[in-house]
């Protein structure tokens, strides 16, 4: 009798085993999100791009969504991540902006802020962090669940939510930068401690390898003509007037400032690779998933501006990095046996000075002295103070319980402030959001704005600012955030296992990656998708 219950579990073990192999499927999916990269960086410099660089060969060798657009407005870091490995919009998934007004918490909500956890790995408070204000899962959380929770998934990103919201809930683990000490760092929410791979790879010190060396730029400073001079007056200057920079003085002192630097990229990619052997992934018959996010382009191009040779610099170096890196799935993985894919999470507008310079309109817009100007004025009329809450992602939060004790008019209100934010030359349109179904404005915008809103995390007054116009909060640097194509239109690269060679023009948006690698894979898309397959890159 043992022997045939043995002889049957054995069958059935067989059986299931078989079955997971009949199903084709790559060994390893790696997703790669550039943060701030624009779409015409990959033309801008292409020329420029290494022939065994990793640019060239995902264009070339595989698949180019070349329309790729953000269906939503705030185009901001953590609805970006949020979005492509979803599949669906902030409306569903609930990631509103980087943070948000809570209106039953009413205080700022972080995004993947966990009061509940703890930090792994240091003892900052930088890692009481998880994915739970997300409501949906993602690719990754449904491709353990396709496989019974045996396919392995990975985060890795200097930023906590680049790591974390790709990931998913489910994920083996999220891993993120800390700047206090210069290591990498995980919550509670996943493991107890760090793996050894985790420390052994922290005890190599690299930030302070990476500052010993500096920052010279990979060729020649005048061979750098896609962008303007160095040293321009609206640049931002965290390490002195111009290229090179030495960095030495950061040594043990200050981990903050790698991020702004390419080797913010090259730290990621290393420990990108730690993770690839430490965890062993892609070495079995269950497909794993490798989620990276690239902060250090956000970083650069916050500080230096899109047009600065330092943002070209560090594509340049990011191009022979990611080159390396497929040279490497190669050999650990087999060729053609994994699939990547490339995007970013949103892109960025021109430095407003440089658009001046140019005769070009641009400007800058300081929506938080703008705020509490009219705070300020509103007191003054009504007797409150901090009517407006919040002004988080372009939307002014009122103070409902003080306007409600105070029985005043909230319609009054909200025109004083309408009145009072289109003063302001930056700003073109200003609407209750209750209203905006109701009024005058392209599709494409209204449809964008209708995307990024979710009860409960949006504010009551929805604000635009005009083409070219940023919300500053200094006299250097630039931003994102809108629904204009410079934040918006983003690459969209394909590469490897299943992908075929070629591209489309069409519209496509970042919602439709999640669907496409569920149909690429053949499990199901994530549980709030709203975006499309894209037939048309499948083999």
């Amino acid at each position: 009798m043992i022997r045939i219950v043995f002889t049957i579990w054995v069958v059935c073990l067989t059986f299931s085993v078989q079955a997971q192999q009949d199903i084709k499927r790559p060994r390893l999916v790696v997703g790669i999100v550039l943060d701030q990269m624009r779409w015409d960086y990959l033309y801008r410099y292409y020329p420029r791009f290494a022939e065994t660089g990793g640019f060239k060969r995902m264009i070339n060798q595989g698949f180019s969504c070349e329309n790729t657009l953000i269906p939503y407005a705030p185009t901001v870091t953590a609805c970006g991540h949020s979005s492509i490995y979803t599949g669906t919009v902030p409306a569903v998934n609930g990631i509103t902006g980087n943070s948000w007004w809570d209106r039953e918490k009413q205080r700022s909500v972080y995004c993947t802020e966990d009061k509940t956890v703890q930090t792994v790995g240091s003892n900052s408070a930088q890692g009481k962090m998880s994915p739970r204000n997300m409501l949906v899962t993602t690719i990754c959380d449904e491709m353990r669940l396709a496989t019974n929770f045996r396919s392995k998934v990975i985060g890795v990103a200097i930023k906590d939510r680049g790591g974390i919201l790709p990931a998913g809930h489910s994920a083996n683990a999220a891993y993120w930068y800390d700047n206090s000490n210069g290591n990498w760092i995980s919550s509670t929410y996943y493991m107890n401690d760090l793996p050894e791979w985790v420390t052994a790879f922290n005890k190599r010190k690299l930030p302070d390898a990476y500052y010993e060396k500096g920052w010279s730029t990979l060729y020649p400073l005048s061979t750098y003509q896609q962008s303007t001079a160095d040293d321009k007056s609206w640049e931002g200057k965290p390490f002195g007037s111009a290229l090179p920079y030495d960095l030495q003085k950061f040594i043990g002192k200050d981990y903050g400032k790698i991020s702004t630097t390419p080797m913010g990229n090259s730290l990621t990619m290393e420990f990108a690779k730690a993770a690839l052997t430490g965890e062993k992934l892609g070495t079995d018959s269950y497909t794993d998933f490798l989620a990276v996010s690239f902060s250090s382009p956000d970083y650069i191009g916050h500080t230096f501006g899109p047009n600065s040779v330092e943002a070209e610099d560090g594509f340049l170096r990011f191009d022979r990095e990611l080159g390396a890196f497929l040279n490497l799935l190669d050999k650990q993985v087999g060729k053609g046996q994994y699939t990547v894919f490339l995007s970013a999470d949103h892109g960025a507008a021109h430095i407003p000075e440089f658009m001046q310079e140019n005769k070009l309109p641009g400007g800058r817009v300081f929506a938080g002295k703008l705020t509490e100007k009219i705070n300020k004025e509103l007191k003054g009329i009504y007797g409150i103070a901090n009517i407006i809450l919040s002004d988080d992602n372009y939307q002014m939060h009122l103070n409902h319980k003080a306007l409600d004790s105070a029985q005043t008019d909230k319609k009054q209100v909200i025109q004083k402030i309408t009145e009072m934010l289109l003063a302001d030359p930056g700003i073109d349109r200003v609407f209750p959001l209750a209203e905006l179904n109701n009024i005058p404005l392209p599709h494409r915008i209204r449809e964008m704005l209708n995307n990024g809103y979710h009860p409960g995390r949006n504010g009551d007054i929805q604000y635009i600012l005009k083409p070219g116009y940023i919300d500053a909060y200094g006299n250097t640097g630039t931003t994102h955030g809108l629904w204009n194509p410079y934040d918006a239109h983003i690459p969209l690269l394909w590469y490897g296992w299943g992908i075929r060679q070629g591209k489309t023009n069409r519209e496509t948006y970042m919602t439709d990656i999640a669907p496409t690698l569920a149909a690429l894979l053949h499990i199901q898309m994530p549980s709030g998708t709203t975006g499309q397959p894209i037939p048309e890159l499948i083999k």
